[in-house]
């Protein structure tokens, strides 16, 4: 059963990142990138990750939405690149995740966008 359509979820995300990141709203769409365009950092993720479990009511466990070690481990990531063992190790912890649209050798800054995070909410909103 949905509970929130798409857009609403959108809607509520935009609203989290504004609140936790200070960014203006129409900065926030859904290609919009967490740090490369919206200039988070890394304590800016467990804000956000309490923001949207209070906004939508859901748990999330540490590590699910945002992959703590994954990202500063040197066979995942190597000057700033994700690996392709990086990228496939990211793909099965975040099946929800669409990493097409990021290329072989994605910009760390690159890898989490506003939809991912709308994606894996929908996944644990039931949607």
């Amino acid at each position: 059963m949905a509970i929130a359509t798409r857009e609403e979820i959108f809607e509520k995300v935009q609203t989290t990142l504004v609140d936790a990141l200070g960014v203006d709203e129409d900065e926030v769409s859904g290609e919009s990138t967490l740090t490369g365009d919206l200039g988070a950092e890394s304590i800016d993720f467990l804000d956000i990750v309490f923001r949207l479990e209070k906004n939508f009511n859901i748990k999330i466990p540490r590590g699910d939405l945002f992959p703590e070690n994954l990202l500063s481990d040197p066979q995942f990531v190597s000057g700033g690149k994700v690996t392709a063992k990086g990228l496939e190790e990211l793909r099965a912890k975040m099946p929800w995740a669409n990493f097409d649209r990021i290329g072989d050798e994605p910009s760390v800054q690159d890898l989490f966008t506003v939809d991912m995070i709308v994606n894996y909410v929908e996944t644990k909103l039931g949607n």
